[in-house]
């Protein structure tokens, strides 16, 4: 076959420096399907608003970390990766091209399109690297790429992988990351350590209106605790959300106060599992590797966390599977 497979891995996308925050928070803020600033015709000029007061800030945080986020350099890599293992599984079967395709900075969805018209691409397939559906994530980076394809006149048939939170090459590369998370406490402190998942927070209406985010998070979990057994944790792992801003209700309870709580029951270990995230950016390096870890310390627990699946063999097996899933189904 002379077929040639496009593969859009789909993410927020990140501020690679300084300069960056400002229009990314404003790209971010200006999407309708994340949050709703009065009438349509002034989302634009509030999004402007808010970045403008939020930039200051973020970019201190962003500075904690290196300057910028590193999740468009960590998507590349595991396109790449994806790349080089579909190669091989397609041989005889055409060929494809990975690439990632971000939401609210480059590369955005109209440059990767073109890119994939130039190399041939026949029919694409999107992958959203967020596990669990949310309309405020994979529906937005979907809404975006079915916009700009027609908006191109291209066209382009597209695969749409919505969700994908109990892959079983997932769980157990998340299983994998917490056996080592563990190891990291001494076999007495094991016993007493407890699992807390963190998860990007949401507000509660997008549940309220039927999202299935949360119920998708804890499919993952709960193949998560049958595969580690009651061997492995002495008690159910317990969920949380954390990235919160803004005067909505969120989902509950958020981490700090998951922390506060778990302090006032006598807790002293924690190993923290970024459950929503598949790379490292600034919610995980910052917000757990800083923040929590500080806040945990200041209550009197040690708290460490999952390394981040990034470009992990097992994990980049798992998106194998789905593409190839997906190419096969009719």
């Amino acid at each position: 076959m002379d077929k040639k497979i496009g593969v859009l891995l789909l993410n927020m996308g990140g501020p690679e420096k300084q300069e960056d925050v400002r229009p990314f928070l404003y790209n971010l803020f200006s999407d309708r399907q994340i949050i709703r600033l009065g009438p349509a015709l002034l989302q634009k000029p509030i999004a402007a608003m808010i970045a403008r007061r939020r930039a200051p800030v973020s970019m201190e945080n962003y500075q904690k970390i290196g300057g910028g986020s590193p999740l468009t350099r960590i998507t590349a890599e595991q396109a790449q990766a994806l790349e080089k293992i579909l190669e091989q599984s397609l041989a005889g079967e055409g060929s494809c091209i990975v690439r990632s395709c971000m939401r609210y900075w480059t590369p955005f969805a109209d440059t990767v399109l073109q890119e994939m018209i130039d190399a041939g691409v026949t029919e694409l397939i999107a992958l959203p690297l967020y596990p669990h559906y949310c309309r405020a994530t994979t529906g937005s980076s979907f809404s975006d790429l079915r916009q700009q394809n027609a908006k191109l006149g291209l066209n382009l048939p597209i695969r749409e992988i919505r969700s994908w939170p109990a892959e079983p090459e997932y769980i157990n590369a998340l299983v994998a990351r917490i056996r080592e998370g563990l190891a990291l406490f001494t076999d007495n402190e094991q016993e007493a350590v407890q699992l807390v998942y963190s998860a990007h927070s949401l507000p509660k209406k997008f549940i309220d209106q039927g999202d299935p985010y949360v119920e998708e998070i804890k499919h993952t979990i709960a193949a998560i605790e049958k595969q580690l057994g009651k061997k492995q944790i002495g008690r159910q792992g317990t969920l949380c959300f954390q990235s919160r801003s803004g005067p909505v209700e969120w989902l509950e309870p958020s981490t700090p106060d998951m922390l506060k709580q778990l302090a006032g029951q006598g807790c002293k270990n924690i190993l923290m599992v970024p459950i929503a995230f598949t790379s490292d950016h600034i919610e995980t390096i910052y917000e757990i590797d800083m923040l929590y870890k500080g806040q945990a310390a200041e209550l009197g627990m040690r708290l460490e966390s999952t390394r981040g699946l990034n470009d992990d063999p097992q994990f980049i097996k798992a998106l194998r599977t789905l593409i190839l899933r997906a190419l096969h189904s009719q």
